[in-house]
């Protein structure tokens, strides 16, 4: 029978030394803190999330791109690392109470829905893993949005097949075309319902008292609000929310309530998920979908939308993509219709035939280190193979099914070793080929968002939870309702049915269908004495449209290959490669140097003799790693979450 704990939580403020050991180990400094959810401030007292006062991570600040000196974060039952600091302090508060993973999950995803609603909300949906200790089993939840059952393959095309081909207005995304139906409630709803130990109804308190009372405008926030204006103003609930009455848009620190989505908690704590797919509230889903007129009178295309679409949404249960990795380690992913779980395993079953050991960063520091030239090319080369094949070959499986009907016609060694063999180590590729796998219609997704969000929980009963969730791109489809934010991901679909030859695409629209993804939760576990898995070993994932194979591959390979800790290897320099000439070297981190066009910079220069065009673009993922370490002889859990955004790691503290 699982029992209560009595917990505490830490944070990445101030520090203790001790050794500690995971995946190569080393000495780190050990964050300890005296109070449940609080975190201790420079000065050593213990400093309540969300107080207000001096110290508390919550503050708003300007998104800065990069923040150095973040620590590892230890704790001895219970982590919650989220991309904000109250989502955090929810999912704790649900743990140290006795709640599982799952409980905490509905609580964080709640607070990021009134926090962070530029990338995530009731309205979007997305993929989560769920480990079972007891039982030593791994689910996956795919809570994708899916296309209306009136949709034809040129719905996101043409205002109308046959009598109005122009593009809908004011354009795909801002109209009501782009909006899929809602998962969020369903998913949050059927791993509670799996997994859950605490009261469904007792889990929204903190959103609804911060939806009722306010919270502050983060920087992302603010951002995006600003960015954003003309389109948001499209809607009229947008407008009254996101600007004052004057236009301006609501700046960073201002305080925002949200009393219509605290009503929207309130119903779906009293009366469960269905209230978002039946009733008023779904009614209200419908009619936004459905709106033709935006509040300056301009025309919007709507959605063809139902209630019977979303009465008939089922989140879905499948079998997790998991394979191994260096007869050390099982990796385990989402399948489709995210690519990210093939296309992740693809990567490393590549980069399993190489070293990567040899090249792990030079002058490692709390940071990541600096990535070496080998390093970053290797990584980049298999990621071109990886994209080639998921671009060709991957889309929503109860559509377009994989070739030979299972991934491992794409993932086992035998070919996957012939991939390998298509790298050089003196020259890149520059754009792959796919793989002769059969005649599967061609489909290129080259979706870029900043609509997405992720977050891992481990629960004192040992179960691990990794989610990623989204609204697709920055606000998502720009229109309101109920307090929440609607998505725009059936753009995530390839616009038009055919390629350029005329061949069908695999990723075209379809009733019902549930566009690709690169959503990438996952779940690493050790190779036990028999082959099967054996102990957790760390949970990550990352925002970021397309890149985020890119940033979850370089998080796997620098905690399993390189000895990273949790931090380091979510702070890592990111990088990598879709199919194409391009790699990506993250210029926003303080271990590259983008003066002189990067021509002062090592790393940089030697990619481009090897033929890699390198972009310096800032990049904005939002990796949230838990991780299992050793200090002194114990198992504790080790956290990072990803300086680039605004994440806390929470949990229990312990005395080493």
């Amino acid at each position: 029978m699982r029992k209560n704990f009595k917990f505490h939580a830490i944070a990445t403020t101030v520090i203790a030394t001790t050794l500690v050991t995971a995946c190569g180990g080393g000495s780190d400094d050990v964050p300890i803190a005296s109070d449940a959810c609080q975190v201790l401030s420079t000065s050593g007292g213990s400093v309540t999330v969300g107080s207000g006062v001096a110290g508390d991570p919550a503050l708003p600040e300007a998104a800065s791109g990069y923040r150095t000196g973040l620590k590892p974060v230890y704790s001895r039952n219970i982590m919650v690392t989220s991309s904000n600091a109250l989502a955090s302090v929810a999912g704790c508060s649900v743990l140290k109470k006795g709640g599982s993973a799952a409980d905490a999950a509905v609580a964080v995803q709640a607070v990021l829905g009134l926090t962070v609603p530029e990338a995530t909300g009731l309205g979007s949906g997305g993929f989560m893993l769920y480990y079972n200790k007891a039982s030593g089993t791994v689910q996956s939840y795919d809570g994708r949005e899916s296309a209306p059952a009136a949709a034809t393959a040129n719905y996101l095309r043409y205002i109308d097949d046959n009598t109005n081909k122009t593009t809908p207005m004011p354009s795909a995304r801002a109209s009501g075309r782009s909006i899929g139906t809602i998962g969020i409630p369903r998913l949050l709803e059927a791993v509670h319902k799996d997994h859950g130990l605490t009261a469904w109804k007792d889990l929204f308190g903190d959103a609804i008292n911060l939806s009722t009372n306010g919270f502050q405008i983060g920087g992302r926030l603010a951002a995006a609000i600003s960015s954003n204006a003309t389109s948001l103003k499209r809607d009229p609930e947008a407008t009254a929310y996101f600007f004052n009455a004057d236009g301006t848009p609501k700046a960073l620190g201002t305080v925002l309530k949200n009393p219509a989505y605290a009503q929207t908690l309130t119903n779906m704590a009293a009366n469960g998920a269905g209230v978002m797919y039946s009733g008023q509230i779904a009614a209200d889903i419908v009619a936004k979908i459905g709106a033709t007129t935006a509040t300056d009178g301009s025309a919007i295309t709507p959605g063809k939308t139902t209630l019977a679409d979303l009465a008939a949404y089922q989140v879905k249960r499948r079998e997790p993509v998991c394979t191994t990795y260096r007869a050390t380690y099982w990796i385990c992913g989402m399948p489709p219709p995210t690519s990210g779980g093939i296309a992740v395993a693809s990567a490393m079953g590549v980069l399993e035939n190489f070293n990567l050991a040899q090249y792990a960063p030079t002058a490692i520091d709390g940071e990541g280190g600096k990535p070496t030239v080998l390093g970053v090319h290797l990584i980049s080369e298999a990621e071109r193979l990886a994209y080639a094949d998921r671009d060709k070959y991957v889309a929503d499986t109860d559509y377009v099914p994989l070739p030979g009907g299972t991934w491992d016609t794409m993932l086992n060694k035998p070919y996957l070793k012939s991939r390998a063999s298509l790298i050089k180590l003196t020259a890149s590729m520059g754009t792959a080929t796919a793989g002769d796998l059969g005649a599967i219609p061609l489909g290129v997704d080259t979706t870029i968002e900043h609509g997405t969000n992720h977050f891992t929980i481990v629960d004192a009963f040992g179960d691990v939870l990794t989610a990623t969730t989204t609204v697709e791109s920055s606000m998502g489809s720009f229109h309101m309702t109920n307090g929440f934010l609607l998505n725009n991901q059936l753009t995530d679909f390839s616009a038009s049915p055919t390629d350029a030859s005329g061949a069908l695409v695999a990723n075209r629209l379809a009733p019902g269908k549930r566009p690709r993804s690169s959503m990438a939760p996952t779940l690493v576990f050790k190779i036990n004495v028999v082959g099967g898995k054996g102990d957790f070993v760390m949970a990550t994932g990352s925002p970021g449209g397309g890149t985020i194979i890119q940033y979850v591959v370089k998080t796997l390979v620098g905690s399993l290959d390189w000895g990273l800790n949790a931090q380091q290897s979510s702070g890592l320099v990111d990088f990598g490669a879709s199919n194409g000439p391009t790699t990506t070297v993250g210029g926003e981190h303080p271990n590259v140097n983008i003066t002189n066009n990067g021509n002062n910079d090592p790393l940089i220069t030697g990619l481009r003799s090897l033929g890699h065009t390198v972009s310096t673009a800032a990049q904005a993922s939002g990796v949230n790693t838990i991780m299992r370490a050793t200090v002194n002889g114990s198992a504790v859990w080790q956290g990072g979450t990803d300086p680039r955004r605004e994440g806390l790691v929470l949990g229990d503290a312990f005395t080493p």
